[in-house]
């Protein structure tokens, strides 16, 4: 059995493995080290990958390679796809996680991941397996903050679709730029993608996924909320091949 986590600020998402098959998922919070030993211990793991965002206990991986072969992951990390990114050590662990997780799913395809979260990223791995990079745009939330926290007079509005494209009173105002403005961004960068792309494949992930997946103007397209764990398990098991 394979452990995958995704280990946030505030939470970590765990994904159990067998094989390539997810067969347990779940998000905690607050959890020691010797807690996550033992649920490996129960659940007869013999490697664990992780990646982090978060500062951890500094004995943390070494508790962890005691018991079971781990990995953490990082730039210097093999990956089971050409990435073409031209500073590794600047890349998030996220959106490798998730290009691997695209690639795991959708093999021999143009994929463009696509993930919702505090920022909105956009990725692109070819159907050769070569990662091309991507963009980094503000997030649903970071938009709509950003307008009352650089402004005098602007409230933060809740996250939720106008009834028309032209705002009848500031909050819907508000909206549509933070929102539909999203929404439009999003359009655009799958337009111009596949210009170059073509077939390409969406696949959707991250915390507004389901906010934004069902306004989506393209056809061919998956949400996918376990992604990363997906992806993180690939990558391990592409190591474990090589080893």
């Amino acid at each position: 059995m394979i452990l995958a986590l995704d280990i946030g600020n505030t939470r970590w998402k765990m994904g159990l493995f067998d094989g390539r098959t997810l067969v347990f998922q779940q998000v905690v919070t607050d959890w020691q080290t010797e807690q996550l030993i033992a649920f490996g211990n129960q659940h007869g793991v013999k490697s664990i990958i992780y990646a982090t965002v978060s500062s951890l206990p500094i004995d943390f991986h070494a508790k962890l390679e005691g018991v079971f072969s781990t990995v953490a992951l990082s730039h210097q990390t093999p990956l089971p796809f050409d990435n073409q990114y031209t500073t590794p050590e600047t890349l998030g662990k996220d959106r490798l996680a998730a290009i691997a997780g695209a690639q795991a799913l959708y093999p021999q395809q143009n994929c463009m991941v696509l993930d919702c979260g505090t920022c909105i990223k956009y990725d692109l791995i070819t159907d050769s397996g070569v990662y091309k990079g991507g963009n980094i745009a503000p997030g649903l939330q970071m938009r709509s903050k950003a307008m009352h926290v650089f402004t005098a007079r602007l409230p933060e509005v809740d996250l939720q679709w106008p009834n028309y494209f032209i705002g009848s009173n500031t909050e819907t105002a508000l909206q549509n730029g933070a929102f539909l403005g999203s929404l439009l961004e999003i359009n655009g960068f799958i337009n111009l993608f596949k210009s170059t792309f073509n077939p390409l494949f969406l696949v959707v992930t991250g915390g507004d996924a389901s906010f934004l997946f069902q306004h989506i103007e393209y056809p061919e397209k998956v949400h996918e909320p376990n992604l990363t764990l997906l992806g993180l398990n690939h990558i391990l098991t592409f190591n474990r091949q090589i080893l």
